[in-house]
């Protein structure tokens, strides 16, 4: 499996994985580009054992689609897939003359680049221009990071534009851009009509609470985004109102990310009611981790949590707790499992496995939270069940107890 990319002055990032594309040199035997003196040129060729030879009149460089050829691979190998279908050129400063050859070839959309990485490039709103013309033809890459730009307003409106338009995309960073209330509103009116996007990083900008309540609308009305994270973005109460009432409609969003925004314990409570309103949302994690909260907000939660038990809310800390009850609260939840196995002669793993109704050795994250407060064998808190997730959950969000002991104590 190959993916190289080919561009004079251009180079990887070099502190990034291996696996990743690199670029190489182009060979004597290759015509030139017929428009350009600088070519980008990147392919994804799969060699499957066994594969069944074509048919005569088929080429050998067909561009399969992307799902098809997926088919064809067993799990190590989809994976080495994905992997050869990434791409990374961060941190280049390649500027507008180096978007508008990028623009150039997504335009072509011939490749089986799937994973583009573009983030601190000195991009400015000119280049989110020449994106936009490509990503509205280019359905192909599945998951564009343009993080660590200069993009303001103007930029965001040509962003905005693109997210109506394309259809492909399902992972987006914007984060550590310039985008404020006039940027912002045109990211959100994008949002509002696509429907394949579910995570979305645009934390670290200055959305403000005009923003806020634009969000609040995509919220109301989209239902692909799985994933939002809008820290720092000088969000207060207010705006944090307008997302709440989006949120008791919204039945996609699993985590919402608003940690570093000026919101009190008053703007909290509304986040976390919303989604008792909503007998439908899949909220799984609320991050506000700088936000002191009070016992009776956790009183609150705990009623939300009874009716979501998948629900789990970061906060600061707890106000006038004592010493004794953070102990408690803290107890290491490994150790009151492992207990329970001796107790029962079973091992820890089997009873990790009695979680999952088929009896699996990974479930979501999701899942298990929910089943680690449900289930009353060795009853636990929001906090130890948070713990356990640290121990066990894997990026792929899940969560993967096959490597623990199996010995029966």
């Amino acid at each position: 499996m190959v993916s190289g990319l080919r561009a004079p002055g251009f180079q990887p990032d070099t502190g990034r994985e291996s696996g990743e594309a690199a670029v190489k040199d182009e060979p004597e035997t290759e015509p030139a580009a017929q428009n350009s003196d600088e070519t980008f040129y990147c392919e994804a060729e799969a060699s499957v054992a066994g594969e069944k030879e074509k048919p005569g009149g088929e080429s050998s460089e067909t561009d399969l689609e992307i799902e098809d050829t997926e088919k064809l691979f067993t799990t190590g190998q989809r994976e080495l897939y994905l992997e050869a279908c990434k791409l990374n050129i961060s941190n280049n400063d390649l500027g507008l003359k180096g978007a508008s050859t990028i623009s150039e070839f997504l335009q072509r959309n011939t490749s089986s680049l799937l994973n583009l990485q573009l983030s601190g490039n000195n991009f400015k709103d000119e280049a989110a221009e020449l994106f936009c013309q490509a990503f509205s033809a280019n359905y192909r890459i599945k998951t564009l990071d343009l993080s660590h730009n200069e993009f303001s307003d103007k930029g965001g409106e040509h962003l905005g534009q693109m997210l109506a338009l394309n259809i492909g995309l399902q992972s987006l960073d914007l984060s550590w851009n310039h985008f404020y209330t006039r940027g912002a509103v045109a990211l959100c009116n994008g949002l509002r009509t696509n429907v394949t996007l579910q995570k979305l990083d645009l934390s670290m900008n200055g959305f403000g609470n005009e923003g806020a309540t634009a969000l609040g609308e995509v919220l109301r009305l989209n239902n692909s985004l799985v994933y939002i994270d809008i820290s720092s973005n000088d969000i207060s109460n207010e705006g944090v109102i307008k997302i709440s009432k989006g949120l008791e409609f919204n039945e996609s969003l699993k985590v919402l990310k608003l940690f570093l925004n000026p919101v009190s314990m008053d703007g909290a409570t509304l986040l976390i009611l919303s989604i008792k309103r909503n007998p439908k949302s899949k909220m799984e994690e609320i991050d506000i981790s700088n936000v002191l909260v009070s016992e009776q907000f956790v009183k609150i939660l705990d009623g939300v949590c009874a009716i979501h038990p998948q629900l789990d809310v970061t906060y600061k800390a707890v106000q006038g707790f004592s010493a004794k009850k953070e102990l408690l609260l803290w107890t290491n939840p490994m150790k009151l499992i492992q207990s329970y196995a001796d107790q029962h002669q079973i091992t820890v793993i089997d009873f990790f496995k009695s979680l999952n109704p088929n009896g699996r050795m990974m479930m979501s994250v999701g899942d298990f939270r929910k089943a680690m407060i449900q289930q009353d064998k060795v009853p636990m808190n929001p906090y130890q069940v948070r713990e356990l997730i640290k121990k066990l959950a894997e990026k792929t969000g899940m969560v993967n107890f096959s490597f623990l002991k199996t010995e029966k104590r």
